[in-house]
């Protein structure tokens, strides 16, 4: 039975963030994938950034370094 469970969501402004998240992540082997934006998020192109919540400090800081912006980044409960 699926379960949910607690995980990174980063919320982007343009599409073109989000893609270029995609693109530097899978460059880079950094962990997540790009989903549909949840609806506890009301903000954002319709796009994010889900990852594990322990792996976010690496993610962001890495993806600050390359001067990738997000809108939002929460903690939600979401399908595993």
């Amino acid at each position: 039975m699926r379960s949910k469970k607690p995980a990174l969501v980063l919320a982007f402004a343009s599409t073109a963030q989000a893609l270029a998240t995609e693109k530097y992540c899978q460059e880079h082997q950094l962990p997540g994938r790009l989903i549909p934006v949840p609806k506890e998020i009301t903000a954002g192109c319709g796009l994010a950034w889900k990852a594990e919540v322990e792996q976010g400090e690496e993610l962001t800081r890495a993806l600050a370094r390359a001067g990738i912006q997000w809108q939002e980044a929460r903690v939600l409960e979401l399908w595993a």
